[in-house]
């Protein structure tokens, strides 16, 4: 969709060239949903991809996905880590096309704070930390949880002007066995809810429920829990306000098609 309001488009090629963060400037990265509607609030677009970041980077510690990294990207990366399997099934989760998974980005998909962010959902379950350039300057630069930057139904901690750089997966969780259920009231639908299980070398269980929820949640064990265990935390962190709500699924059936997978997920990692 054309832009009618946007009369500036900023091509950055270094962090110096970033504007100060105002509510009528966007960041772009891939765009697939900035300019599927209209956004008459805005008037400048940063196209930060400009800034010629290296897509993916393995490190000592783990791997570094650039937010300009596009979805494709990362669902074709190979490594022998188990948990990168999770990529392109999540990526397989967006019901987008070939198309998009060349230009859409994974730090958009995850700014963007969609209850149905794959990205979110891959990056959440792997204890990814958002690397964020701040509007203050580099010295107040932060790390952030990935569950902890989505705050609800598109919206994120990110203040205007925040930059979201990279996220860092940690090597112990791409070490790790992993198991995956996505859900949607038809085969090819939108996902209603995704359910990703995590068994780490010292035996923690982590489980991660999107996609039916307002926010990623992200419940730890110490060890993998008996069924009524699961139950009982799956009650106690995710309440009733916490179900999300649109024509892809009512609360009370994402609930319980979630409890229901992550009951499959615990049988399958045990």
């Amino acid at each position: 969709m054309d832009l009618g309001t946007v009369d500036n488009v900023l091509l950055p090629s270094s962090r110096a060239d970033l504007p100060p963060g105002r509510e009528d400037t966007a960041v772009l990265a891939g765009g697939t949903w900035l300019f599927s509607e209209k956004q008459d609030h805005l008037s400048t677009l940063v196209e930060i991809t400009a800034l010629g970041w290296e897509p993916l980077t393995v490190t000592e510690t783990g791997l570094e996905i650039a937010a300009t990294c596009t979805i494709e990207t990362l669902a074709r990366f190979e490594s022998p880590w188990p948990a990168t399997a999770l990529f392109p099934r999540c990526a397989a989760a967006l019901l987008a096309s070939f198309k998009i998974w060349k230009t859409a980005t994974v730090g958009g998909n995850i700014a963007l704070a969609l209850p149905a962010g794959a990205m979110i959902s891959a990056t959440a379950a792997l204890d990814g930390i958002g690397q964020v350039w701040s509007a203050d300057g580099p010295e107040h630069d932060y790390g952030i949880a990935i569950d902890d930057l989505i705050t609800g139904p598109q919206t994120n901690a990110l203040r205007p002007g925040d930059v979201l750089r990279s996220i860092e997966i940690p090597r112990y969780a791409l070490e790790a066995r992993t198991a995956m259920r996505k859900l949607a009231l038809s085969p090819l639908g939108r996902s209603a809810a995704v359910v990703i299980g995590r068994v780490d070398a010292g035996g923690e269980f982590v489980l991660t429920v999107s996609a039916s929820t307002v926010r990623p949640f992200v419940l730890r064990f110490p060890a993998l829990p008996t069924a009524d265990e699961l139950d009982e935390a799956l009650a106690e962190t995710i309440g009733p306000e916490h179900w999300y709500d649109d024509p892809h699924g009512a609360p009370d059936w994402r609930r319980h098609i979630s409890c229901t997978a992550a009951q499959q997920i615990r049988e399958e990692l045990s």
